[in-house]
């Protein structure tokens, strides 16, 4: 066995003699104003940034560190990076330009000299370099004095916890786990003794706020480190060691305050493996819980009824169709709830999958529903189930906000007698005056539109002590790292091949200097009778946002370059009979071109449409674009993608030359992943995956796989993570991300 970052290994004596120290996590709740320099404004300030106690500030990990080796300014080599922590002499005065270039500069120096430090494009600084100010900077001189690359303003009477003037940092030693806090409650902690700042300093940079700088959170780490050994370690010990980890309050410690950068790589190993654990441990209790509440119908096997339908399908099930086929059977016959998520690549045939699930119930004697979040597309699915169940002649219904108050209550008299087996609807369907008498199977589409409450609300429905079998549906491909973590408490299927004689989309970016020829194009593919979209990324035209609106663009569009053509319109603030109009008058060929906002994105299938355009495509996401792309495309004609950017910047551009590459959805989800990152789809798209403190998606996938198989180890092992042996886990996990096993599913 080695120190923490030691390449030797600890003799018998060693590791005889080492301090032993049981954690109490406890002592982790103490308040921040236990530590010096801390009183009842500075913890407010605090506590508005997330730190409320001791606990939450050992949590805090850096950013990231910076080799800190202090040079005095008489020191400095010419282009050569360096550290300097100095005054400010003479105060910034008022910022000026040359060519675009804002500058900034002010005289600064310590007690071996002066030079003029200078930073470009930051002109706010002004206003705090004033004299007496003290600076930590990072950068390189030359002729004209110090140029500026990374900077950080501490307290002008060094309470900031910068480097103070002796540059002093707590002596670390990583075998020392006392972590014991002061006995007495009003007793607080002195400054810890230190030394001078290694050969190589690595100094740590914490995430930090305007009324919180990182300098003090740093100055109170150097005194929170005390508390370390009460960080609870998580991870059984054959783990750590299977895995090659370091003890948890080495860890925490070492990602504070480390001597070299190897030993930020073994701390940061540790606590993304820990962090990704703890997580996929959290979802695996509350996917078990969910599953063992309640039982749900066990439908047996599938029927004449389903063979007859699938028999009648006038093409032949993909692949990836059967496989879902079969995953599905097995999950509607073992008396567990159904929870899956059915991801299917733009016109790969989730609706084929989603009816398969609702015959299952209605041959079974259940009822099934299908939930979609707008108008539109609930009356595409009812469009489709009406093609896909003409030869079964299976009766359903629609219910939306806009279906009419007759029809209304003969549906809800229908389904609650029984004798209406399936319906479509959009979130009228979980009101509280819809009953069913037997509901079995529940479809959500575009699943991530609906909250947990809503999910819930449709969830309660089932037969009275039972829970319905659910199929999650979605038309954005998901990369498979956030499968692993957003949706690690549902069972997932990925439909990835396109029916047979479907063709793939070419894409192209149209400069506005091309635009005359694409519109030519798009002509001639009218002429020979097919038909286009037009899709604009505004209503109307604003003042405050630049972009082609729908509406003006329809009239410009029938006026001008397809005046010989007949223009539709469609958007989200149309009333619904004028959006089912326009719908219907489209799909009938009535209308040659249709120009519309984004409510086409999903579930419209009009196969004679071979051609569309997307006007601002750079205001657009990447799985928008490939959503919309997704629209033509639907026949045995060839088909086009036109984008039309009008500001692209070289972000939007990689992703519009990703789209223009790209063909695979799921391929072009991992790209999108890489482009934004996980915390910006977080935003958009993907709720429930929680902003991890030390991973980083995607690029630890593969430390993510590793601790969901280890999970999985433990559940084969106790049959379930609520037991006594691992209770310290849980108890880890929902301290981490403050959540419980009973807390709805987070989808």
């Amino acid at each position: 066995m080695r120190a923490f970052g030691g390449a030797s290994e600890l003799t018998p004596a060693q590791l005889r003699d080492a301090p032993v120290h049981w954690p109490r996590p406890s002592a982790l709740d103490v308040s921040l104003q236990a530590l010096q320099g801390v009183g009842p404004r500075t913890a407010e300030a605090a506590e508005a940034a997330g730190l409320a106690t001791v606990g939450d500030l050992l949590l805090r990990f850096p950013r990231r560190h910076r080799d800190l080796t202090i040079v005095l300014v008489a020191g400095l080599e010419e282009k050569k990076q360096a550290t300097i922590a100095v005054e400010v002499l003479t105060g910034a005065g008022r910022p000026f330009r040359r060519g675009s270039l804002s500058i900034v500069s002010a005289k600064v120096g310590d007690d071996s000299g002066s030079v003029r430090a200078t930073w470009f494009n930051q002109p706010w600084l002004a206003s705090k370099l004033t004299a007496g100010t003290r600076l930590l900077l990072t950068g390189s001189r030359d002729k004209r004095g110090f140029r500026v690359s990374e900077y950080e303003v501490l307290d002008r009477d060094g309470e900031g916890g910068g480097v103070p003037p002796a540059q002093q940092r707590p002596v670390f030693r990583p075998n020392d786990a006392s972590g014991q806090p002061p006995d007495s409650p009003g007793e607080k902690p002195s400054k810890t003794e230190g030394h001078p700042l290694p050969p190589h300093g690595l100094t740590p940079i914490h995430p930090a706020t305007e009324g919180l700088k990182a300098a003090r959170i740093r100055q109170w780490l150097e005194q929170a480190v005390r508390w370390v050994g009460n960080v609870p370690e998580a991870l059984p010990a054959e783990m750590r060691v299977r895995h090659d980890l370091a003890g948890v309050a080495d860890a925490v410690k070492v990602m504070h305050f480390p001597e070299t950068a190897e030993e930020v790589d073994l701390a940061r190993e540790r606590l993304r493996f820990e962090e990704l654990f703890l997580y996929q441990a959290i979802l695996a209790t509350r996917k078990r819980s969910h599953r063992t509440a309640r039982p749900a119908p066990k439908l047996g096997r599938p029927g004449e009824q389903v063979g007859r339908w699938l028999e009648s399908l006038p093409f032949e099930p993909t692949k990836d169709q059967l496989r879902a086929f079969d995953e599905i059977d097995s999950d509607l016959d073992s008396g567990e709830p159904m929870q899956r998520l059915l991801m299917g690549e733009v016109g790969s045939g989730k609706t084929v999958v989603a009816v398969y699930s609702m015959l299952r119930a209605l041959e079974a004697g259940y009822q099934a529903a299908l939930m979609a979040p707008t108008e539109t597309l609930a009356e595409q699915h009812a469009a489709t189930l009406g093609r896909l169940l003409a030869e079964e002649a299976t009766p359903f219904a629609l219910l939306t906000g806009s279906t009419k108050a007759a029809q209304r209550r003969e549906a809800l008299d229908r389904l609650a007698t029984g004798e209406l087996g399936l319906i479509v609807g959009t979130h009228a369907l979980i009101e509280p005056t819809v009953r069913f008498a037997r509901l079995g199977v529940c479809v959500v589409d575009e699943q991530h539109r609906f909250g947990v409450e809503q999910r819930k609300a449709l969830d309660s429905k089932g037969v009275e002590g039972m829970a319905p079998h659910v199929l999650h549906m979605t038309a954005t491909p998901i990369p498979r790292t956030l499968s692993l973590t957003t949706y690690g408490d549902l069972d997932t299927t990925a439909l990835h091949e396109l029916p047979s004689g479907r063709k793939p989309v070419a894409t192209r970016i149209v400069e506005e200097d091309e635009r005359a020829g694409a519109y030519e194009f798009i002509r001639e593919q009218l002429r020979q009778g097919r038909q286009a979209y037009v899709v604009c990324p505004l209503v109307e035209e604003s003042e405050k946002m630049q972009g082609r609106a729908a509406e003006v663009e329809a009239e410009r569009l029938a006026f001008g370059e397809l005046r010989d053509f007949s223009v539709g319109t469609i958007h989200g603030q149309m009333a619904s009979a004028d959006k089912a109009a326009a719908m219907e008058a489209f799909a009938a060929g009535e209308t040659d071109v249709l120009v519309a906002t984004t409510v086409i994105e999903v579930g419209i299938d009009i196969a004679n449409a071979t051609v569309i355009v997307i006007e601002g495509a750079e205001r657009f996401g990447i799985s928008q674009l490939h959503q919309l792309r997704g629209r033509v495309g639907r026949g045995e004609h060839e088909s086009l993608c036109l984008l039309f950017p009008e500001d692209a910047g070289a972000g939007a551009r990689r992703r519009l030359e990703a789209v223009e590459r790209e063909r695979d959805g799921f391929k072009l989800a991992e790209v999108d992943l890489s482009l934004r990152g996980a915390g910006e789809i977080l935003g958009t798209r993907q709720h429930g995956l929680p902003r991890f403190a030390v991973a980083e998606l995607p690029e630890d996938t593969a430390t993510l796989v590793a601790a969901r198989d280890e999970v999985a180890i433990l559940l084969q092992r106790h049959g379930s993570l609520e037991v006594p042996a691992l209770g310290p886990l849980l108890e880890a996990a929902r301290r981490r991300f403050g959540a419980g096993a009973a807390d709805p599913i987070p989808l």
